[in-house]
């Protein structure tokens, strides 16, 4: 997976405060952070040791302490930090495209851009679609606005697909919706890019999306060339 560390992509931790900081300290709380998505989507919540993360980050496991209380709450920024990136990779896609876009096509650029933030762009957002149902309720509680966000982009994208007809009438866009974005969570589950690459993934999905959620217009007969006579 071909992924960049917490501080090239992210610029503001949940206090608001800037990661370019080049001191020891953040280098250190950095190193920390992308040891614990590696091992979050190596060895789940549940197998997620401090031992392994700082054998990861190259530290001694007490020194973790100096930055996080513990190691629920050094999982829990790699999981809201993952949100984020999610989030924020497919509202730039989405905002990026010409306003003339159909709705359909907009569902489809949010569709490549979940599965390029999730499959190889980042391990954090990656850790946090695979561990999100593994969380203890508590902490699954404290991500439930960020899920609420990235659920109403979402939501907003289907509903206007059905308002311009380009959603299949028999569909209930609630339910293709959870049905697409289950399928696009469960991918980093199952994907190996030895069998395949991301941008054969990304044009399955969208196939399967496109043929699947869009009003199928009746194909045109098509009419018998100039020069065949029709002997009938």
């Amino acid at each position: 997976m071909t992924t960049v560390s917490m501080m090239g992509i992210m610029t503001k931790l949940s206090t608001g405060a800037s990661v370019e900081s080049t001191s020891k300290a953040a280098r250190t709380r950095e190193r920390i952070l992308d040891a614990t998505a590696e091992v979050l989507c190596r060895s789940g919540y549940a197998g997620t040791r401090l031992t392994d993360i700082a054998e990861v980050a190259d530290l001694q496991a007490p020194a973790i302490y100096y930055h996080f209380p513990s190691r629920e709450d050094v999982i829990e920024e790699v999981i809201r930090v993952g949100q984020r990136l999610t989030i924020d990779h497919v509202r730039t896609a989405l905002d990026a495209l010409p306003l003339e876009t159909t709705a359909i096509d907009r569902i489809l650029a949010a569709v490549t851009a979940h599965l390029e933030v999730v499959l190889t762009r980042s391990l954090y957002a990656s850790a946090s679609i695979r561990n999100m149902s593994q969380l203890p309720e508590d902490m699954r509680e404290r991500q439930l606005e960020l899920r609420r966000e990235y659920g109403a982009m979402w939501r907003a994208l289907f509903e206007r697909a059905a308002e311009l007809g380009e959603l299949d009438p028999r569909l209930d866009p609630h339910a293709a919706r959870m049905l697409v974005l289950g399928a696009l969570n469960w991918a980093p589950e199952w994907w190996n890019p030895e069998r395949g690459t991301t941008a054969e993934i990304v044009a399955n999905a969208q196939h399967l999306v496109r043929f699947g959620l869009a009003v199928q217009r009746p194909a045109r007969r098509r009419a018998l060339p100039s020069t065949v006579v029709d002997r009938r």
